[in-house]
């Protein structure tokens, strides 16, 4: 047996003792806050290549989007092509003539981070090669190539168990010696909320994919569900608020804001639900190109600043009737980050109510919108506006 085999074999047999995160773990500290960055999969799908990345890397850094707060550039699937004689992982020479390791060391010239994807089954879901039974070898790979944040899918896994299968892949990554974001990407279907903080997944997905609409579920071909719109998504995520900490999120999937599917009002919406989630805000547009309304979506520092709050509590909604809602998360200090959100089709009047913040009815505070970025008057017992059709106001409440 060679001496890496040897090495590898080893670290396997270390997960039978320890399978899940010891709390002083080298992972036991990322993500305090929800991740931010960028993918190439709502956009580019398999159209990956190492000049792509590169220049949507320099567009982060150009745009402003790295000063708001944006730090990993991840490479989803289609950047690999086989395995070599060794069982190593091998990218695609075509599209990355210089190698991996070389597009790590440029992102993170740039000061960002960066992310690449596999998949716990055989294949990954574009049928490239997954990394069931290298788990071990994939990790020590990435470390060596400089990777940050791991996107690990659940395709083409038959009968594996997933809890397991994470905690697999993340005693790998440790076993490392390099700090890796873990993204469980398995969909929800084994409810990773209740288990994905137990086996130190960093975030992981609550539902199927989304798609760039406002609402809709569609299958994915008959009988196997399904596409989510955004909307969808935050119904599916609404109660599950308690499993969301410090290190640990609930997935709600990629951002799709500036890629074409919906309005602009919507799009607005659909970043200020995913903030209010503590969601990760990955966007998953072309950096390159953003029209400046898409610009000013993605880089609402006031809008970040709520989902980037250090107390990392999800928001949750407290409100709903046929058109109409009210989400609100307890921000770090006491106060309350609200949307007031209008599915409906025409203009209607919603408000908040101090009750429902958990605040008495005689306290006095002040109200920011933060879209408008301006202070509003001083108000107690309720608050309430005209909010557009399917358009949100998002404002932070403080006594």
């Amino acid at each position: 047996m060679s001496s890496k085999r040897a090495v590898l074999a080893l670290l396997a047999l270390t997960l039978v003792a320890t399978p899940l995160i010891a709390e002083d773990s080298i992972s036991a500290k990322l993500a305090l806050t929800p991740p931010m960055g960028w993918n190439s999969w709502n956009k580019f799908a398999c159209n990956v290549s190492e000049d792509m990345i590169k220049s949507m890397a320099e567009a982060m850094v150009k745009s402003g989007m790295k000063e708001a707060g944006y730090q990993y550039v991840v490479i989803d699937d289609c950047w690999q092509v086989n395995r070599d004689a060794a069982g190593n992982i091998v990218a695609d020479p075509q599209r990355f003539p210089s190698g991996i390791k070389s597009l790590a060391d440029y992102v993170h010239s740039l000061g960002l981070k960066f992310g690449i994807y596999s998949d716990a089954g055989s294949k990954t879901c574009a049928g490239r090669p997954g990394g069931l039974g290298h788990e071990y070898q994939d990790a020590l790979q990435y470390a060596a190539w400089g990777v940050d944040y791991l996107k690990y899918d659940w395709c083409s896994t038959t009968t594996q168990d997933a809890k397991a299968s994470y905690a697999n892949i993340r005693a790998a990554l440790d076993a490392s010696g390099r700090p890796i974001v873990l993204s469980i990407c398995e969909w929800g279907k084994a409810q990773p909320w209740l288990w994905g903080k137990e086996v130190g997944g960093n975030l992981w997905r609550t539902t199927g994919d989304i798609q760039d609409r406002w609402r809709g579920k569609k299958e994915w071909k008959p009988g196997d569900c399904c596409s989510y719109g955004a909307l969808d998504i935050a119904d599916e995520e609404a109660g599950l608020y308690s499993y969301a900490g410090p290190g640990h999120w609930n997935d709600p999937d990629m951002l799709e804001v500036g890629n074409g599917g919906m309005t602009d009002v919507e799009y607005r919406s659909h970043f200020s639900l995913w903030a209010i989630l503590a969601a990760p805000l990955i966007a998953g547009n072309d950096l390159r190109s953003m029209r400046p309304e898409i610009h000013d979506i993605l880089t609402n520092k006031e809008v970040i600043a709520i989902d980037q709050d250090p107390l990392g509590m999800q928001g949750r909604r407290v409100f709903r009737n046929e058109t109409g809602e009210v989400w609100v998360k307890q921000l770090k200090g006491g106060n309350r980050a609200v949307i007031l959100l209008n599915r409906g089709a025409s203009e209607q009047s919603i408000s908040v109510t101090w009750e429902q913040l958990g605040y008495p009815d005689q306290l006095t505070a002040n109200v920011r919108d933060l879209w408008q970025h301006k202070d509003l008057a001083k108000t107690s017992g309720k608050f309430g506006v005209a909010v557009p059709s399917h358009g949100v106001v998002m404002v932070t409440i403080k006594p």
